[in-house]
């Protein structure tokens, strides 16, 4: 096995886009296999096959299994989750790698957990480690990443501890932290947005996949059928574009956290868990974000959030008035709040929020112009770094569909920059297709 390598440039750098040329240079001489969390997993075949169309990659998980693993060869990529990696350890331990890479690798920074032993437990000729934090909270997190690309490099966890970790957090000696770094410097590469500064600032689009919780599932499944028969029994064909929309809004809503839709049923939101961790990447590496959301009661349930964890932050919505509007602008800019939370509609257009060089969308709008002009609100003259937007989209929902939607009906945008709505397009059928098997 050679040496490996961490690519821990900062986030929104392309390391998806670095990772993917190592994967094309090497891919002549075997199978690669690429590990991240399910939120960014299509994100990578996505990428791959913009960037890197000679490269077979399959994501794996659903359907045919045993399928994928059967002839793998030269320009083969498997992509798989962290959750997959240990349930089917066996299968993954089994094949020789040629490449292996964990995207967001601090999910394997606690060495007693199955899913780092799962990835430690690979073969492969080289090893490579994505993360924009490779030290979140102490250095045996970081003994740990190195001892899968570069086992034995820092000794044991007990000769690190005694050599480099009490030294240094205990004691803070400046000699032992020197010596750490002239050993993992050759084989981390680091860069920050503000280190890579062009005149213009690049623009980069992630789509976060949320995989619902079990009983989100249900609770959605619940309603998509209820949806189905309530409009079923409808026999009146005059405002039956309306009723197919006002069923809809209730699948999108249960998407964005079940409390909006069955505040009863007590289900947790595992957009607002990816939401709440994703903003802590940001906020450790020293971001300001803008959230939009097109549902102010969803504005209000990440505003809780945020006050439960102590983030500074602005609001605005459509109830605020025009001084106070400016007032908070001003605000942000200035340094006062680490997020600025926005309905889309209030806040998508006429904004300088510079301040911010993220923006995220937390639930998918009918127009992708809407959705352009509010991430324009942070990526405009004036921006001095990179801006990257993240959407947030829940697997296997009426969300999917409306992102396909942005796709296979582009040629609509053009004429809805005025931020009308692409569902005033759409016919009743088309509606009602999108909640349909």
């Amino acid at each position: 096995m050679s040496a490996g390598g961490c690519l821990a440039d900062d986030m929104g750098l392309g390391k998806t886009i670095q990772a993917l040329a190592l994967l094309v240079s090497r891919s002549a001489d075997g199978p690669a296999l690429v590990v991240a969390p399910t939120s960014v997993g299509f994100n990578w075949v996505s990428e791959a096959t913009r960037f890197a169309p000679t490269l077979n990659v399959q994501l794996f998980g659903a359907g045919d299994r045993d399928k994928i693993f059967k002839n793998l060869g030269s320009r083969d990529v498997i992509v798989t989750t962290y959750g997959l990696l240990h349930s089917e350890a066996k299968r993954f331990h089994d094949v020789d790698w040629h490449t292996a890479i964990l995207d967001e690798a601090q999910a394997i920074k606690n060495a007693a957990t199955q899913r780092s032993q799962a990835a430690m437990g690979l073969t492969a000729d080289f090893r490579m480690i994505m993360t924009g934090t490779p030290l979140e909270n102490h250095l045996g997190e970081l003994w740990n990443l190195f001892q899968f690309i570069n086992p034995g490099l820092l000794g044991s966890l007990e000769e690190f501890n005694e050599r480099f970790a009490i030294p240094i957090e205990r004691d803070g000696r400046s000699s032992a932290r020197s010596h750490l770094k002239r050993l993992i410097q050759p084989f981390i590469l680091r860069r920050m947005k503000i280190q890579v500064l062009q005149e213009l600032p690049s623009r980069t689009e992630v789509t976060l996949q949320v995989k619902l919780s079990d009983d989100e599932a249900a609770l959605y499944e619940a309603l998509r059928q209820k949806a189905i028969d309530t409009l079923a029994k409808e026999t009146d064909k005059r405002g039956e574009h309306l009723r197919i929309l006002g069923q809809i809004m209730k699948l999108r809503r249960v998407c964005c956290h079940p409390d909006l839709v069955a505040p009863e049923a007590g289900v947790k939101s595992s957009r607002l868990e990816l939401f709440s961790s994703t903003l802590d990447e940001l906020l450790e590496n020293n971001h300001k974000a803008l959230v939009f959301s097109q549902f102010v009661d969803h504005l209000t349930i990440l505003r809780e959030e945020l006050e439960r964890k102590g983030v500074a932050y602005q609001y605005l919505d459509g109830s605020t008035p025009t001084k106070e509007r400016k007032k908070r602008v001003e605000a942000f800019q200035n340094g006062e709040g680490e997020v600025f939370l926005i309905s889309l509609k209030a806040g998508g257009s006429g904004l300088n929020l510079t301040a911010a060089d993220y923006v995220l969308h937390m639930d998918p709008w009918w127009n992708p112009a809407v959705e352009d002009q509010a991430s324009d609100r942070a990526h405009r003259i004036g921006q001095k770094r990179p801006v990257t937007i993240y959407r947030f989209v829940a697997q296997g929902t009426i969300e999917e569909r409306i992102v396909e939607l942005h796709a296979q009906k582009r040629d609509l945008a053009d004429s809805l920059l005025d931020g009308s709505d692409i569902s005033g397009r759409l016919s009743a059928k088309e509606l009602l297709s999108m909640i349909t098997p």
